[in-house]
């Protein structure tokens, strides 16, 4: 199937140093009226895959819409001037928008992916699952599959469904990050799955947070 993107990359008058959930916050409420961009309502917190997810990559922020999302980060875009992250204010000199269908589903071929912010993949109830395992290669079967968890969640989420296995294999460094201020087990590093992704799209927990943004790598030959 395909997926209606939009990437957003705000160019600010100096590198941005605050966390990603400072940018979401500052956005939610800057724009209360848009549901997706906060994920709160008069019932409670809406829990979705986010249709808008909030980056921080090499100091720059950057916001991604996806499909119903895509078509809200379109119209408030031209209205964001400046950015007031906890006590620090930034001005946006500059945006850049790219606006793409992109391929989402399952492929025959293996594809290769990167990791461009932590990915949290573990669960209160996986952790446990993880910390009792023995072996690094134990744990990392399961850390398989859990990315494949995720991605049957998402292809849930987007009305897709999975036909056949999907497999998936990987190379991980783990770290430690704080969500929500309370320290999480983060991994880092590439892995490859025989399905396709929109690069900046972001898997596991975390995601409207920035968490598990992923970028296809792309191989010498294919460029």
């Amino acid at each position: 199937m395909k997926l209606k993107i939009i990437v957003v990359a705000l160019k600010t008058d100096k590198p941005v140093e605050e966390d990603t959930s400072k940018l979401r916050g500052y956005i939610g409420k800057k724009f209360p009226q848009y549901i997706l961009l906060h994920h709160h309502t008069d019932k409670g917190v809406l829990y979705t895959y986010p249709r808008i997810q909030y980056k921080i990559i090499e100091k720059t922020p950057i916001i991604v819409g996806i499909e119903e999302g895509a078509k809200i980060l379109k119209e408030i875009v031209d209205e964001l001037q400046e950015l007031k992250l906890g006590r620090k204010m930034y001005k946006i000199q500059n945006i850049i928008m790219s606006q793409f269908n992109a391929d989402f589903g399952k492929k025959r071929e293996m594809i290769k992916y990167k990791f461009l912010t932590p990915w949290l993949g573990l669960s209160q109830k996986n952790y446990a699952i993880y910390k009792s395992k023995k072996t690094w290669k134990e744990r990392k079967e399961l850390l398989h599959s859990i990315l494949v968890g995720n991605l049957l969640a998402i292809s849930k989420s987007f009305g897709y469904t999975v036909r056949g296995k999907l497999y998936a294999s990987a190379f991980f460094n783990s770290c430690v990050v704080k969500y929500k201020a309370i320290p999480h087990a983060g991994f880092t590093g590439e892995f490859r799955v025989n399905f396709i992704l929109p690069d900046y799209i972001g898997i596991g927990k975390g995601v409207s947070h920035g968490f598990g943004t992923v970028k296809k790598i792309v191989d010498e030959k294919e460029k």
